[in-house]
């Protein structure tokens, strides 16, 4: 499915849309592929866990998998220090935003989280980035405003970030019910 018109792909939808399965098919055909998983395993949460085993077992043998669950700044670095050969499929921005807005300590002005730093970063280092790059994110803007203060907290950090990650790819497409629905370019 991966063609040579787009160098930065991002893959929108809710969950269990397709939206990983969507990301898979589009670099299935490269040699090479570096997956960056967001997402860490926990020890008090077995479904979580089957969910990231699941995701591992899709992955083709011949993948290499870096995870940045842990170390969730570490995937601007990451993909700055791409080279213009690879393959890189990100999943989940989603993860890597919640995994941001718990490891920071700092704060913005208004009182919240770095918004700003967290999706200007993540926005620039994508455009930067020499690798063919697919990202996958979670579309948090067609849901109810969170009654929690995390929550929308949440929404709001994730829905800047994909602004910017849309601002920063060549394509865009949001997946519902397993269907690509194109936003912007062409896969």
């Amino acid at each position: 499915m991966s063609s040579g018109s787009w160098r930065r792909a991002l893959v929108l939808g809710g969950t269990r849309s397709g939206k990983s399965e969507l990301a898979e098919r589009i670099v299935a055909g490269e040699p090479a592929v570096r997956y960056v998983a967001t997402g860490r395993v926990s020890a008090t949460d077995a479904e979580w866990t089957r969910r990231i085993a699941a995701h591992r077992a899709r992955r083709p043998a011949g993948w290499t998998t870096e995870e940045v669950g842990h170390d969730p700044w570490r995937l601007p670095s990451l993909l700055a220090e791409a080279d213009p050969g690879d393959v890189i499929l990100v999943d989940d921005i989603g993860t890597w935003v919640a995994a941001v807005l718990t490891a920071v300590d700092e704060t913005d002005p208004a009182g919240g989280p770095p918004v700003a730093r967290m999706s200007g970063e993540i926005g620039a280092a994508v455009e930067a980035c020499p690798a063919r790059l697919v990202l996958v994110s979670a579309e948090v803007g067609l849901a109810p405003v969170p009654l929690t203060p995390v929550g929308r907290a949440y929404v709001d950090a994730l829905g800047a970030t994909n602004m910017a990650l849309a601002a920063a790819c060549d394509t865009a497409v949001l997946v519902v019910a397993g269907l690509p629905v194109p936003l912007k370019g062409t896969l």
